[in-house]
């Protein structure tokens, strides 16, 4: 089972049914690249992929939450077959509890992922918070728990194998 410090309870993974995160800085290194040409590339990892293939399959809702539209973000969480990808959202808090509602979920049954600012308001309102090493002290402070694995290099793999583990266990 991938390791999370700190330890936060079984019984609050066991509650959760939406994984939503950020997206640059989480799902990916933090990285943009841009070509002499204009065209954004970056970089996703494929254990992440794995993970959140069998988050979607074990019945887990997953949701992109980025600041930043990307037609790169896009083509990938369709590739993923993440159905709730929102982009352009400054307002991370405020995407979060519309999508929650939406879904019939309280905030208990949510967790949320970011590395930055912009990200501490959602990841405080969410069930569970968590966050990557390198993000930004205020995003740490915020932060239920830290992935031992950085943004984009597998972070994202470890908070999926323990919501598995969480529904497995309560079996």
């Amino acid at each position: 089972m991938a390791r999370l410090r700190p330890p936060v309870p079984a019984a609050r993974w066991q509650q959760i049914r939406l994984f939503a995160m950020d997206v640059d800085g989480v799902l990916t290194d933090g990285t943009i690249a841009l070509s002499s040409t204009g065209v954004e590339t970056k970089r996703f990892s494929v254990q992440d992929g794995a993970g959140m293939k069998s988050a979607l399959q074990a019945g887990f809702e997953l949701a992109w939450i980025s600041g930043r539209p990307s037609p790169v973000t896009t083509r990938y969480a369709a590739k993923m077959g993440v159905r709730h990808v929102l982009q352009g959202r400054n307002d991370k808090l405020a995407a979060l509890q519309e999508l929650a509602k939406k879904l019939g979920f309280a905030a208990a049954q949510c967790l949320y992922m970011g590395d930055d600012v912009i990200d501490v308001p959602a990841m405080r309102w969410a069930g569970i918070g968590v966050s990557v090493p390198s993000a930004m002290p205020l995003a740490l402070e915020a932060a239920d728990c830290i992935t031992i694995r950085d943004g984009g290099q597998g972070a994202v793999r470890q908070v999926c194998d323990r919501l598995l583990a969480a529904r497995t266990s309560r079996r």
